[in-house]
């Protein structure tokens, strides 16, 4: 019997979106930022804009490759502001709130319809819930669970930036049930793409993927059907979920 379901954030509880104009408002609130604390940075916001939208893929395709999550401090120094070579002690105070800026401000985050209710629902048929997140600002998941109201449903809120580990690594899933104390078979996993979210279900051994469409997630999962990753339920509003859940309990 399903126990719980455990959300993605991004792309799943909510949508991100951006366009050049949002990118190169956000270089410029980098620059401003930085400036109150004394780094004044030689660079346009036109060109830091492109860096930090160069750098990142650069962080990304590390990150992606060892499933490990690093330091904002890291982050920042090495990736993001790395032609800036402002040194990681200069970077130390403000990295973890640069990396909230990012993931805030520079994309337009638009909550689920229905996401309350899809938790209500959950939770009166009896439905614990959770979330497992990849994301480097260590502070952004819980500001999200609050701004949204869903403190009270999420017993379970785990992300890379705490653990250090990125999905489809099994063991961040491992570390759920364990906080959950629920069996993988217990498990359910929503979340909109098929490279990190329903490769790591399977890899963790979960009950039930499901996968919760999302314009962004094309990129992000090119090659993952040739290689035979498939979830459980496509789905396209969070509505879907509580009746998935009651029709899989009711078949045992």
């Amino acid at each position: 019997m399903i126990r719980a379901v455990v959300f993605d954030l991004g792309g799943t509880l909510h949508l991100c979106s951006s366009d050049e104009a949002r990118k190169l408002w956000f270089a410029q609130r980098v620059i401003s930022r930085l400036g109150e604390y004394g780094i004044a940075l030689d660079i346009s916001p036109k060109a830091l804009s492109r860096q930090l939208e160069e750098n990142a893929a650069i962080y990304k395709r590390e990150v992606e490759a060892s499933l490990r999550e690093m330091d904002p401090t890291v982050i920042w120094n090495d990736y993001y502001l790395r032609q800036q070579d402002l040194g990681r002690e200069v970077l130390a105070p403000m990295a973890e709130e640069l990396c909230f800026l990012y993931d805030y401000e520079r994309v337009c985050n638009l909550r689920r319809p229905h996401l309350i209710e899809c938790m209500e629902a959950l939770r009166a048929g009896g439905i614990r819930m959770g979330l497992i997140s990849n994301i480097i600002a260590r502070s952004i998941v819980p500001h999200f669970v609050m701004e949204y109201g869903l403190s009270d449903y999420m017993e379970c809120v785990l992300t890379s930036a705490g653990t250090g580990i990125r999905k489809p690594d099994p063991e961040i899933f491992h570390m759920a049930e364990r906080a959950l104390g629920l069996k993988p078979e217990e498990l359910a996993y929503v979340g909109d793409t098929l490279s990190r979210d329903v490769r790591g279900t399977r890899a963790a051994g979960w009950r039930l993927a499901i996968q919760i469409y999302s314009p962004s997630a094309a990129r992000r999962d090119a090659g993952m059907a040739e290689l035979g990753y498939k979830a459980d339920y496509n789905i396209t509003d969070l509505m879907e979920i509580p009746g998935i859940i009651e029709r899989e309990n009711g078949r045992e």
